[in-house]
């Protein structure tokens, strides 16, 4: 299942300073695992040594945030978007 993933500019420098990646997987932990794997660091950047999604990461499969939905098991169906949704902080 083809995926297209939503690249903020701070991470852009991971996927090759794509806005965009695509990537397979049916579930999001799945999307995430793929994006990982051809654009490493990601993983890193998303989640803490625990494996929870960091604080200042969303996450949403199409308009939904997944943290109201089925978290990481979230389904994503062919075609759909995820975006990682970074919080930018500074005064």
């Amino acid at each position: 299942m083809s995926v297209t993933v939503r690249i903020p500019t701070t991470l852009r420098p991971l996927s090759g300073g794509n806005s965009t990646v695509q990537v397979d997987g049916g579930t999001l932990r799945e999307v995430l695992d793929a994006l990982d794997a051809t654009h490493p660091g990601f993983r890193d950047r998303l989640f803490d040594e625990e494996g929870n999604q960091r604080r200042f990461v969303n996450l949403f499969v199409a308009d939904d945030d997944v943290r109201y939905l089925q978290g990481m098991d979230t389904p994503v169906p062919d075609g759909e978007t995820v975006s990682i949704i970074t919080a930018v902080a500074g005064g």
